[in-house]
């Protein structure tokens, strides 16, 4: 039995996760699968149990990649210790039934959950303190790049930051014109959901205003696929490779690789998007 081998799909059923989540978590350091001569990742039984421990710290417990490598690196079997309660995490939880919780104070919970200072967040994702403090109360002023590695840096996306619900069924209707948004964390960037619920695939609208970009690159697992609906769109690759997208071009390229955006026209840029799997 203990020479079994699970392809990254079995794997991720058997741990009730998604393939991208595993892949997510590979980056991360938390786990090690086998690789075969062409790259393929294969997970025998004890890497499954280490998954279901790792899916247990994370959602359970809330421990952020971090805290999670040390709790795992140290052998220990039992809970960890609880995260020290927080006097204003009450009220957040107090909110009214169905009222969404603004990605600011998600991003504050998840840091104090994690046991982190503002400085030793705003450190690793390399904004300064008083713009971390600032988004954590008012939800504003971080880049769509920043807010990637808040995201990357607690184990989790973008889009489940800003409030997109995986829980629904596969199928999903959204009328022309009643998109969800996301919330306007940054200057100039409207981002709409296309398709909601659990899905290998992310699709969403981008509105930018003139001048509006990623201040700055990020990169993720999967691929991505961009349609010009309207506008001109600047895309640099790797930090060297410059593509200029315009009314009816599409743009296919590995997610993998840094890659930042700014709207170049002088009006609106709207913006077909699609990211597989869902890693951003």
């Amino acid at each position: 039995m203990q020479d079994m081998l699970f392809k990254i799909a079995e794997a991720a059923r058997m741990v009730g996760m998604s393939p991208s989540t595993l892949r997510l978590w590979e980056t991360q350091g938390l786990i090690e699968p086998v690789r075969t001569v062409s790259g393929q990742r294969l997970f025998d039984l004890d890497h499954i149990e280490r998954l279901k421990r790792i899916a247990w710290l994370r959602h359970e417990q809330g421990l952020n990649p971090a805290a999670i490598r040390e709790f795992l690196k140290n052998g220990q079997s039992g809970d960890p210790a609880p995260a020290p309660a927080q006097p204003d995490l009450a009220s957040e939880e107090r909110r009214p039934a169905g009222e969404e919780i603004p990605v600011g104070h998600k991003v504050r919970r998840l840091r104090r959950l994690a046991g982190q200072t503002l400085e030793q967040v705003a450190r690793e994702i390399g904004v300064t303190v008083s713009v971390l403090s600032t988004f954590e109360r008012t939800s504003h002023g971080l880049s769509l790049t920043a807010l990637h590695a808040v995201a990357h840096h607690f184990g989790t996306t973008v889009s489940i930051l800003c409030g997109e619900d995986n829980s629904r069924p596969n199928e999903s209707l959204v009328r022309h014109g009643e998109w969800p948004r996301w919330p306007a964390t940054t200057s100039g960037v409207t981002v709409q959901v296309l398709a909601e619920g659990a899905k290998q695939m992310q699709c969403h609208r981008f509105q930018l205003a003139p001048g509006a970009s990623s201040e700055g690159a990020y990169q993720h697992d999967g691929e991505e696929f961009i349609f010009v609906l309207g506008g001109s769109l600047e895309i640099v690759l790797d930090g060297d490779r410059f593509f200029e997208l315009n009314t009816g071009d599409s743009f296919t390229f590995e997610s993998h690789r840094p890659h930042s955006w700014r709207n170049a026209s002088q009006g609106e840029t709207v913006l077909l998007w699609i990211n597989t799997p869902a890693t951003f």
